[in-house]
């Protein structure tokens, strides 16, 4: 449980990589926040943390981190296998108000040391799911129900750029990510739940063979591209359609849904850093909504402040999910909007996709050993 907390929230980072990198930008922005310790143990990585964070303690391990006594929370931005074992360490040691990076875990074997975790734990824990804040996505799960009269299609489109360089190359491996479609997509999967307002039963996914990175010497095993079909218990369908070598398209996320009313989309732009400059500004994120009746689409431009395109690639996500993190650190709020369970939950539809895929077959969610163990606090 949090407790009122006055005075500046100091943040503990575990990881400070391309991503924890992004938090802490945004979180400079927030008012009322500070860095206090960061633990990264890349040279490169640490050095460039700690230019953006020069006040903070720079720590050689997480428990040197956690001894820090100033802290008021802790970021997760380590690598993806790293999650549950540093989730365990702070929950021997010193359990604060924690914003983990999806996916939550990796292994499907995982998931009895992660109920144990969510069972014993203290305090809130917030799961990283930045899609969820972005100005268009955030308009669009507003306003769905309204002009679609109820969900019974929803369609995700992510059309974007390879897997990023990082260090040690960690997410092009699967022992490492859990597999794109957990990686990535777990994002996506989180989307769906939350859009269709229930839980999945049974998936049936396909994936071609790569096209990125089949010439390197350390060829990665991870996929670059599939599509994805997730039946819910209300009837509803989603699909996911995948892929990682399409960087040359306006918009990177295209979301619809449709239903006995009307259609939603919306439509959100990739990283403002990667858009070419000769084609003059970057796209703008819209909402479009078309009715059935009177027929004709309705367009709205959601544009995102400079400041926070600029704190990252998530189009000001970050920020506005910061701004309801430490207002749980303060005791504002009384739990996560994003929580232990959601994480888990898009994990185990990534791993179902996943399985599928290798297996040619449909995976029923209630099948597998990886599905949440227990809903039983």
């Amino acid at each position: 449980m949090s407790v009122t907390k006055t005075g500046p929230v100091r943040y503990g980072m575990i990881g400070c990589g391309m991503m924890g990198q992004e938090h802490l930008r945004n979180i400079a922005l927030l008012d009322g926040a500070e860095v206090a310790a960061i633990f990264e143990p890349d040279a490169e990585m640490a050095q460039a943390a700690q230019t953006l964070a020069p006040g903070a303690k720079m720590a050689g391990s997480v428990a040197e981190l956690l001894a820090v006594e100033a802290l008021d929370c802790l970021v997760i931005t380590s690598p993806n296998f790293r999650h549950l074992e540093q989730l365990e360490e702070i929950a021997s040691t010193r359990p604060l108000p924690v914003l983990v990076e999806k996916p939550l875990f990796t292994d499907p074997t995982h998931a009895e040391r992660l109920q144990a975790f969510r069972d014993s734990y203290p305090a809130p824990v917030w799961v990283a799911m930045e899609y969820r804040y972005m100005p268009p996505i955030a308009a669009f799960l507003d306003e769905a129900e309204a002009a679609t009269g109820g969900i019974t299609m929803l369609m995700v489109r992510e059309h974007r750029f390879p897997f990023l360089f990082k260090v040690g190359n960690w997410n092009r491996f699967n022992r490492y990510t859990g597999g794109t479609f957990v990686e990535k997509c777990c994002h996506f999967f989180d989307l769906m739940r939350l859009a269709l307002k229930s839980e999945p039963v049974r998936v049936m996914a396909s994936a071609p063979a790569p096209v990125n990175h089949v010439t390197e010497a350390d060829a990665p095993d991870i996929l670059d591209a599939g599509f994805a079909i997730v039946e819910f218990e209300s009837g509803a369908r989603a699909m996911l359609e995948l892929c990682m070598y399409a960087e040359g398209a306006r918009y990177q996320e295209e979301v619809t849904a449709v239903g006995p009313n009307g259609k939603i989309e919306a439509l959100v732009p990739g990283p403002t850093r990667f858009w070419p400059a000769h084609l003059g500004a970057p796209p703008v994120p819209k909402l479009v909504i078309s009715p059935r009746d009177p027929k004709g689409p309705v367009e709205r431009e959601l544009p995102v402040p400079e400041e926070l395109l600029a704190a990252g690639d998530h189009n000001g996500s970050t920020y506005h999910q910061h701004v309801g993190f430490i207002a749980l650190v303060r005791g504002e709020r009384s739990a996560p909007e994003v929580t232990l369970e959601d994480g888990w939950a898009a994990v185990a539809i990534g791993q179902a996709v996943q399985r599928s895929i290798e297996t040619s077959e449909v995976v029923r969610l209630a099948d597998q050993p990886w599905q949440r163990v227990s809903q039983d606090a």
